[in-house]
């Protein structure tokens, strides 16, 4: 089954609508569908609740859905180099559920395992567990937490065979196998696209099972949010 689209428009044409919760993969702004999240900008839906480890920065990744006021709240655990960002929540124009990062990758993992929520000793005494039901075990207490399922997952990996099997590379693997797995419906940019049986088995990060639809998109942008160089001696 060929699962290949010609563009990120096609591949979300028909899936994304105004209200949804969605996940995005990355990590500040390494391994993010950039592709797909001008897409979905174009497309001009809004009200959306956003999973994503941070919110990118100023005018890239999801700064510019948030420029263009598409996202109504993000569920993130760091979004620090966003100015705008900032600025939308202290105005009370965005919300935002703050959620430790591991325990962020959990709700995602569990989502995909058809896991509905587990505890963890994350937040405990914090903010963190404000509303939620606590449980003791073994004489230490736990928080409670849902697992996430987004209607729609983006997320970026290095290659797919035309059925949707996924490598990734390096640390842009991050938040997408989960994000992956938890979404409903997958759609996943890739910079090289293969015949099936071309991969080897054994090297197959995430099966094809949970990708629905692929974007080939060969040359990437892919900024660095803080370029850090050793000077010359």
């Amino acid at each position: 089954m060929n699962k290949v689209y010609p563009s990120a428009a096609a591949a979300l044409e028909g899936i994304v609508k105004d209200g949804q919760m969605l996940a995005v993969g990355g990590f500040g702004l390494c391994g993010i569908p950039e592709a797909l999240i001008e897409a979905l900008k174009d497309t001009g839906v809004k009200n959306l609740t956003v999973i994503s480890n941070n919110a990118g920065v100023d005018g890239f990744g999801l700064g510019k859905l948030l420029e263009t006021r598409q996202i109504k709240k993000m569920i993130s655990s760091y979004v620090g180099e966003n100015k705008e960002f900032e600025r939308q929540f202290l105005a009370g124009e965005l919300e935002l559920e703050f959620t430790p990062q591991g325990t962020l990758a959990e709700k995602l993992r569990a989502g995909g395992a058809g896991i509905p929520a587990f505890f963890t000793k994350t937040g405990v005494g914090t903010i963190v567990a404000d509303g939620k039901e606590l449980r003791e075990f073994g004489g230490e207490m736990y928080v409670m937490e849902h697992a996430l399922v987004p209607e729609v997952a983006l997320v970026k990996a290095h290659r797919a065979d035309k059925s949707g099997n996924l490598q990734f590379r390096l640390t842009a693997r991050n938040f997408n196998p989960a994000a992956a797995m938890a979404g409903k419906i997958c759609v996943v940019e890739v910079e090289e696209v293969v015949e099936v049986g071309d991969m080897v088995p054994d090297q197959v990060h995430l099966p094809g099972i949970y990708v629905h639809r692929i974007v080939h998109n060969p040359h990437p942008e892919k900024r660095i949010e803080k370029r850090t160089v050793t000077a010359n001696k």
